[in-house]
């Protein structure tokens, strides 16, 4: 550890000792099995050359499908190659995001473009620069409503799992009661939250659609959130907001998701981008950076960091949030793919999505493929299998394609996206014929 952390054995003891704590104290949240146990036995150092071989060698052992039914917060969407030129330009990959409004007017202006979309997108009268993925947005949102009298957040359960457990790291040494919101038939219980309101709920966190694809009951559920005077924080799927009412349209106070889909490659997991946006009633709430528009002493247009007091190098103990950075270039990229779309470009997008997902979901009934849950959704659904989920990963594997996300041995969750070819979605329901009998 002393090779890596810039303090000596003997510091490091005396802290952990005014703490109270061991070394093993500390990392004892880390499961067991991530863990480094042992010395790392590096070999000697090689060429340049042998280095590539043996990168190259690894790289082969990934296994790339070109047709993708797995959804569950990674999206694979087509791309156009606009996007990737522009982005991967000199200028745009080595820029640092600027605390200085005078360092980069350009990098400055590409995230003022991209708030101004995501609240165009949200229907919010303000967004931030983003923060490292969509599971911190949901994070960072329901520290943005906690207060001295309001200290409960309740999240559905049909929240993705990762942004579940996000929000119970953020929170547990903190004092917030977080508390789930049962599951009835897919969506969120509608009686249980109006029986468990209490003057010190702070938030009410929804999904939508939610993670098995199901488009919740928005207006009714921020109706009830409302009575109760707490906040309705809703993650939403960029691409839905093309088709279905933006957030701020049934009551939402802060939007929040993961832009992921907006033009970045699935890339083996990262980076990814999350975004947050909200009412002007909460922008001074809001973490992280905001760009705003202002005129310079000539009269010309300039763009500069806004509303400061909110950060952690203005006022470190008293900042929004502590941790939040924001992904410029993720950011940068979406903001590239949502100008070359364009609004009915990303409706195109979104309507090919919603009608070859219900198109597939409906073939798949009448192969004993049967939906778990019978209510809306969007591009991605649970079904029953009739043969183990294992067999049928493994038997569409072995024609290149991914299957849906196993959620039991014989349930699944199935997602398609425009990227999904129908003469892909007949082969794939040929191979799922051959595997049920």
């Amino acid at each position: 550890m002393a090779q890596y952390v810039p303090n000596t054995k003997s510091e490091q003891l005396k802290m952990l000792q005014e703490i109270g704590k061991t070394w093993d104290d500390l990392v004892a949240p880390i499961p067991n099995n991530v863990r480094l146990n042992r010395e790392l036995d590096l070999p000697p150092g090689l060429s340049e050359f042998e280095v590539l071989a043996k990168m190259s060698g690894y790289a082969k052992e990934n296994k790339v499908f070109p047709t993708v039914l797995r959804g569950a917060g990674a999206y694979r969407h087509l791309i156009p190659s606009v996007v990737k030129h522009l982005s991967s330009r000199e200028e745009f990959v080595t820029a640092y995001t600027p605390y200085q409004a005078e360092f980069s007017q350009g990098i400055l202006q590409s995230i003022f473009e991209y708030q101004t979309m995501i609240c165009q997108l949200t229907g919010m009268d303000a967004s931030n620069a983003s923060v490292y993925d969509g599971a911190s947005a949901v994070a960072e949102a329901v520290n943005m409503t906690v207060d001295r009298k309001r200290r409960k957040a309740l999240l559905s359960a049909n929240l993705d799992p990762q942004s579940i457990m996000t929000v119970k790291t953020y929170t547990q040494h903190l004092p917030i009661d977080v508390e789930i919101i049962p599951s009835k038939n897919g969506r969120l219980d509608l009686e249980w939250l109006k029986n468990n309101l209490s003057e010190d709920l702070a938030c009410v966190v929804i999904q939508h659609p939610n993670y098995y694809g199901i488009l919740e009951d928005t207006q009714a559920i921020s109706d009830v959130t409302h009575s109760a005077k707490a906040k309705l924080i809703v993650s939403v799927n960029p691409i839905s907001l093309a088709l279905f009412k933006e957030p701020r349209a049934y009551g939402a106070d802060i939007a929040v998701g993961e832009a992921q889909p907006l033009g970045l490659n699935i890339a083996f997991g990262g980076p990814y981008l999350g975004f947050m946006a909200t009412t002007n009633e909460m922008v001074r709430k809001l973490p992280g950076r905001i760009v705003g528009q202002t005129l310079d002493l000539d009269g010309k247009r300039a763009f500069v960091l806004t509303l400061q007091a909110r950060e952690q190098h203005i006022r470190r103990e008293k900042a929004s949030s502590s941790l939040c950075s924001n992904q410029a270039h993720c950011a940068l990229t979406a903001a590239m793919y949502l100008t070359s779309m364009g609004p009915q470009g990303l409706k195109e997008v979104a309507s090919q999505c919603y009608h070859k997902a219900h198109f597939l979901q409906k073939q798949l009934s009448a192969l004993g493929f049967k939906l778990k849950y019978d209510q809306p959704f969007f591009h991605e659904f649970v079904t029953t299998t009739p043969v183990s989920t294992e067999r049928i990963v493994q038997h569409l594997e072995q024609h290149d394609i991914l299957a849906g996300l196993p959620l039991g041995d014989h349930t699944m969750l199935w997602c398609v996206t425009e990227a999904v070819s129908d003469k892909e979605i007949h082969t794939i329901l040929r191979l799922l014929e051959e595997v049920s009998k």
